[in-house]
């Protein structure tokens, strides 16, 4: 199984690069000249795009195939008192060099929009927030000119007190979207409240893939053994992703493989925080079982320490493929792993 590494946001090898810049609605709102304002915060989107742009193309001189963009490339984009400003005629110079060096490069990029982005909310002021949210990451990805392949990672929401009511709300609620929304997005199990079994079972009755987080499942595992989990679940989960090729016409794994996170607990008293690195240990474990079925595999890696994490990761999986544990590291961002029999 060919595994592609990638990672979130933020580069810690490049100095003054941020992709997440902003100005608070408060500093904002003291600007005597509101056209004035909306100009500053186009220039920071536009930096932050310059920057994303920079970190792609260290992506590219590393060999990672994979990178989630920031979802804070425009400052303020969905605040209430900016309604009416649209950013996209000033970026779309640097939005569209963005997309079209992805698409050169073979760099698979996704958003993950930010967890009050919810489907299974009560409350019809969430739920249109929650709408207005994603329509931002979906434009902005048409603006980078990037296809359907191209997704948007959410979590199905809070439970709001009856978690088989808000998993019946979420389904109802996103299944009403647009399919110009719905064909979008991938849907990935959570750390306290819909576990892997629940989400592909969601994922499944609203037809998008599912991403399994490996890490989400160890602290939310409920009573998931592991021939569950890989016997039953995760063949499931790469069913998805064949349903989303077919539906995209694509005849390869290779074109758009299915997709995991991993990330290491912070701590024993914090399992369910994000350590610096990534373990290497669990994540081979999980991968060797998954290659029993698996061509291809994309894991974004969750580490507090971002790129650096991916390499050292890298050095530690250079390690155990000199010890013989069926891993072999083709470059700096893809290994080759061999199925436990």
């Amino acid at each position: 199984m060919i595994v592609r590494l990638g990672f979130v946001a933020m580069s810690l090898q490049l100095e003054n690069a941020s992709p997440s810049k902003t100005m608070t609605f408060t500093n904002f709102s003291k600007l005597d000249d509101r056209e004035a304002g909306i100009r500053k915060l186009e220039r920071i989107a536009e930096e932050n795009l310059r920057n994303t742009l920079r970190i792609l193309k260290l992506c590219k001189a590393s060999g990672i195939q994979m990178y989630r963009f920031s979802s804070k490339l425009i400052p303020l984009a969905t605040h209430e008192e900016l309604a009416g400003w649209n950013p996209f005629t000033a970026l779309a110079p640097a939005f569209q060099e963005v997309g079209e060096y992805a698409q050169k490069n073979g760099i698979r990029v996704s958003f993950h929009p930010d967890h009050f982005c919810v489907f299974s909310t009560p409350r019809p002021e969430v739920l249109a927030k929650s709408e207005l949210d994603l329509m931002n990451h979906v434009l902005m990805l048409e603006a980078m000119g990037l296809d359907e392949a191209i997704k948007c990672n959410i979590h199905i929401g809070g439970a709001y007190g009856d978690k088989a009511v808000a998993g019946e709300r979420f389904i109802r609620l996103f299944s009403a979207l647009s399919p110009r929304l719905r064909h979008r997005i991938t849907l990935e199990n959570d750390d306290k409240t819909f576990n892997a079994r629940e989400t592909l079972a969601a994922a499944e009755q609203v037809e998008v893939p599912m991403v399994l987080d490996i890490h989400h499942h160890a602290v939310n595992s409920c009573d998931i053994g592991d021939d569950e989990l890989y016997d039953g679940i995760w063949p499931r989960i790469e069913r998805t992703w064949e349903k989303e090729r077919e539906r995209l016409g694509y005849t390869s794994a290779s074109q758009l493989p299915t997709k995991i996170h991993a990330s290491s607990p912070k701590s024993l008293s914090d399992p369910r925080g994000h350590a610096d690195f990534v373990e290497a240990g669990p994540l081979v474990e999980f991968l060797r079982n998954a290659a029993r079925s698996c061509e291809f595999l994309d894991c974004m890696l969750e580490a507090k320490s971002k790129d650096e994490a991916l390499l050292k990761l890298i050095e530690d999986l250079k390690q155990m493929e000199a010890t013989g544990e069926g891993i072999k590291v083709l470059d700096g961002g893809r290994v080759e792993i061999a199925p436990f029999h």
